[in-house]
């Protein structure tokens, strides 16, 4: 294990896990990794060796056949395999927020019909909530699901899909006026809906489209699609928890535990941008001796490192706070904004050391520089953070005038 990032407290199983997992991300996903990603393939021998692993069951109780362990466990590996290749992370990520909203929130039927197959990685899950025309304002959606007999008709279209083409079950947010009077909340009249389809691009079943994969900046490997629902008919027993109008309730925990795995994903690219710069650093010689030597790249490689400890911190105390069974949207909040502009900030920093050269493909830190700002974006941008952030403290710390 490397020096930085170390996390106190831990059993010996969470420590051979991650042994594990980083012995595998370091002989099958670190040598194949920027290969793959150049060519934007999505990275099947990884995804199987994940499998092998149990991976895709970390967290899904025992008795669906997982290997039931905490948040920590789960974003300490997404950290490690972040470390590797961030589109890895997001693959298991997705899967992992639908296998925990069925835990949470589904009936014994749907746990019972899904959990068991994720647990394996028969079954690959997605998450759909944002829309073409809104990001952050998950209210606004105009998606819909109308009941009609026993089954519910959806129509519309949702964007930004990580998964939308491997995935077999996506849980997909949409707006259900039935039982809502008028008037009613807009965020009281969501409910999600467990859609299982055929992998694949095109009609994966009647009714539902997935056009094809977006190309991106970065993060490529995985696939990230729109998905169109066109009279897409879902029987009623699909509603996620079995009852309407908690949609937007359950996506917002799924999404709070999806925050503390970006939050790991930030402190695993960032170690590896760091494990890149110290690296370079030592090799590059300018005027005489290696720059590591100039003071103005140590006090650049002392930020960085700060910096990997600072976020890693942070995300470990929201994981640890969810695990107990507490609130933890501050301090998973928290952890996402920190971690992910830090990660952009030492990314940034391993690419200026490495100089002209960082700029060239051949070198790994180029792959990580367009990696970096989609954790910026993903499960909430830094202003949405802030917000929720701002409005937990004002909560704590309320005038008493």
């Amino acid at each position: 294990m490397s020096r930085l990032a170390q996390t106190a407290g831990l059993t010996d199983i969470q420590r051979e896990i991650l042994a594990t997992v980083r012995d595998f991300v370091d002989k099958e996903i670190l040598p194949v990794a920027t290969e793959l990603e150049h060519r934007d393939e999505y990275p099947t021998q990884i995804v199987d060796g994940l499998k092998e692993l149990g991976l895709f069951g970390l967290m899904i109780p025992e008795e669906y056949g997982g290997l039931g362990e905490s948040l920590l466990t789960y974003a300490l590996c997404v950290e490690e395999i972040a470390r590797g290749w961030m589109s890895v992370s997001g693959i298991i990520n997705t899967h992992f927020i639908v296998a925990y909203m069925l835990k949470q929130h589904g009936t014994e039927e749907q746990r019972a019909t899904f959990l068991p197959r994720m647990a394996a990685g028969e079954v690959r899950g997605a998450f759909s909530m944002s829309e073409p025309a809104l990001g952050s304002d998950v209210a606004a959606i105009t998606s819909k699901g109308i009941l009609d007999g026993d089954s519910y008709v959806l129509n519309g279209q949702k964007m930004w899909l990580t998964n939308g083409g491997t995935s077999s079950l996506v849980a997909v947010l949409c707006r259900s006026d039935e039982g809502h009077p008028e008037g009613t909340a807009a965020h009281k009249s969501m409910t999600t809906f467990l859609v299982e389809k055929e992998p694949g691009f095109g009609e994966v079943r009647p009714g539902l489209t997935i056009p094809g994969k977006i190309d991106k900046m970065g993060y490529k490997g995985v696939d990230t699609t729109e998905l169109i629902m066109d009279g897409l008919r879902i029987p009623a027993n699909r509603v996620l928890g079995g009852a309407t109008g908690r949609g937007f309730y359950q996506m917002m925990d799924g999404v709070e535990v999806g925050r503390v795995n970006v939050a790991a994903r930030g402190c695993g690219v960032a170690q590896r941008a760091f494990e890149l710069g110290v690296s370079y650093a030592q090799q590059r010689h300018t005027f005489g001796k290696p720059i590591a030597q100039h003071q103005a790249i140590q006090f650049k490689l002392a930020e960085m490192a700060t910096k990997v400890e600072a976020a890693h911190a942070m995300m470990v105390n929201a994981a640890r706070k969810k695990d107990s069974g507490e609130r933890n949207d501050l301090e998973a909040g928290m952890a996402k904004y920190l971690a992910s502009e830090y990660c952009k900030e030492v990314v940034e920093d391993a690419f200026r050391i490495h100089g002209g050269y960082g700029f060239s493909k051949e070198y790994e830190i180029e792959r990580l520089y367009r990696e970096a700002p989609m954790l910026l974006i993903g499960e909430g941008t830094a202003e949405i953070q802030k917000m929720i952030i701002g409005r937990r403290l004002l909560e704590e710390y309320r005038f008493q005038g």
